[in-house]
């Protein structure tokens, strides 16, 4: 209540207005910001407007309907009516601030004051620049749908209303940093989210303190959940309206924030990370075999590198039908500083490429092949075990659908090749054991990041482990503690 006191009232006396405007926002001195005074019955009526995010063919229109005004109309006492009737669009507010005017204005809003009147009409013509909706590079599947969010949160809505057309689908506007102004929009089933997540959330994004969020989403997801050092990802994000319509019938909540075209998922766990759409467009037992791939491709890029070193650290491990494994004669450098100096090379290679021109993208591709590959083994800093193993090891990182925690699992499989290392049998052991209870202990607005295998819930392993067929599936998921619980509630009789 003390800040709404604090709020700059739209004073009667539009000089003022005009001059507030040029101390505010720079009317006169930043180019982009239009503005038109114009005479019509004897007032004066002052038109502010943002030249990038305003069409100009609606600009002139609204400003061609108030001067004939002038023409057709007479009557001094109803200025304001008349002109509200005249104002050409179909979302015309009011705003009793200069502080609510001037986030709108900067918004790409059309904001026209009236001499003598305590309010500003406030007309929504925004249009955003961008780009169409195409596939995500990120997500792509072999059959599906290809269009995917930009950074344009009024498309991005749409994009999501096209597949949930339901009257209790939910999209709740808010604005984030003091100087940005970004919008913010929190989107949920109205019957089937949990109240209490719901609440959290606004919550804390209402509690967000900080000039802007240039890097929008990212920024956050960092206030949101209390991340700290914590490598793993906390929420997922998804540039694909299908996969966001998913979860958001599952129970789940969504944040789509302007300019950013990837959207927020909470709360989520581990195995949300590990699902991708193109599961859910085949058949559930193809389906089901290439979660299994995937589930092992990630197993693979965490473990095989510090479990293939102690195999070579502690070759009595091996039985005698696997003794062929490790390196046939020991290398000028250790094994373990091979992997490590390998593990390295790659990042460099994958760093490389983000800033890499498409055209050169081939060349680099040649000199990693050729100079990181077969001369360094030909000079003896690699072993040819070596290369293979990091090689497979990258590929499961690669597999992983969530770059997010592709990175993190890469981090963490670093730390186990150290350990395993220095301490052999023992630091592996230790490592993994540690590794497993770091994930156990995690968690994601109050949601166990280890779900459904900690705490073991049977039903909701068996739908991680088998893509189970859409009409079987009929239960939502109990860790969002979804309001409506059956996603296709049938009863004894048969009847819907």
């Amino acid at each position: 209540m003390e800040q709404e006191k604090t709020k700059s009232p739209v004073s009667p006396k539009i000089d003022k207005t005009e001059a507030y405007m040029k101390d505010r926002i720079g009317i006169g001195t930043s180019f982009d910001l239009g503005f038109r005074e114009i005479i019509i019955l004897k007032k004066k009526i002052q038109i502010y407007y943002l030249t990038g995010l305003c069409d100009t063919s609606i600009v002139l229109e609204i400003i061609k309907k108030l001067v004939d005004i002038n023409d057709k109309e007479s009557n001094l006492k109803k200025v304001p009516e008349i002109i509200e009737n005249r104002l050409v669009h179909q979302q015309v507010d009011k705003s009793k601030t200069m502080d609510e005017a001037v986030d709108q204005l900067l918004s790409g809003l059309i904001i026209i004051f009236v001499d003598g009147e305590r309010y500003a009409f406030i007309i929504d013509v925004r249009n955003y620049p961008g780009r169409s909706p195409k596939e995500p590079d990120t997500e792509q599947v072999v059959r599906g749908s290809r269009d995917g969010y930009t950074e344009n949160i009024i498309e991005n809505t749409a994009l999501t209303r096209r597949r949930i057309r339901d009257a209790r689908l939910r999209y709740e506007m808010m604005k984030v940093g003091e100087r940005s102004k970004t919008d913010l929009c929190v989107c949920y089933l109205n019957d089937v989210a949990d109240k209490g997540l719901i609440k959290l959330v606004k919550e804390k994004i209402k509690s967000i303190e900080v000039d802007g969020i240039a890097m929008a989403d990212k920024t956050i997801e960092e206030f949101i959940v209390s991340r700290k050092w914590n490598p793993y990802p906390l929420v997922r994000y998804t540039e694909r309206p299908d996969v966001a319509a998913s979860h958001l019938l599952e129970g789940h909540v969504l944040l789509i924030v302007d300019t950013s075209p990837s959207v927020i998922i909470l709360p989520t766990t581990f195995f949300h990370h590990v699902q991708h759409a193109e599961e859910y467009r085949q058949a559930p037992s193809i389906g089901t075999f290439i979660r299994w791939i995937r589930l092992l491709a990630i197993f693979i890029s965490i473990f095989l590198l510090p479990f293939w070193l102690l195999l070579v650290m502690e070759p009595t491990l091996l039985p005698k039908e696997l003794a062929f494994i490790g390196p046939e004669q020991d290398g000028t450098i250790p094994v373990v500083i091979q992997l490590i100096l390998a593990d390295l090379g790659l990042e460099f290679l994958r760093m490389a490429a983000i800033h890499t021109p498409a055209p050169l993208s081939t060349a680099m591709g040649l000199i990693a092949a050729v100079l990181i590959g077969q001369i360094a083994i030909d000079v003896g800093m690699f072993g040819p075990e070596v290369i293979l193993y990091v090689a497979v090891s990258a590929i499961g990182t690669y597999v992983t659908p969530s770059y997010e925690l592709g990175v993190a699992n890469k981090l963490f499989r670093f730390l186990l090749v150290i350990i395993t290392g220095i301490f052999g049998a023992l630091g592996f052991t230790i490592g993994f054991t540690v590794y497993i209870l770091y994930l156990i202990q995690l968690k994601s607005l109050r949601t166990p990041y280890f779900w459904p295998l900690f705490p073991f819930n049977p039903n909701a392993m068996t739908q991680i482990i088998l893509r189970v067929p859409v009409p079987l599936a009929n239960e939502r998921p109990s860790i969002v503690h979804p309001r409506n619980n059956y996603r296709q509630p049938i009863n004894k009789k048969g009847r819907h």
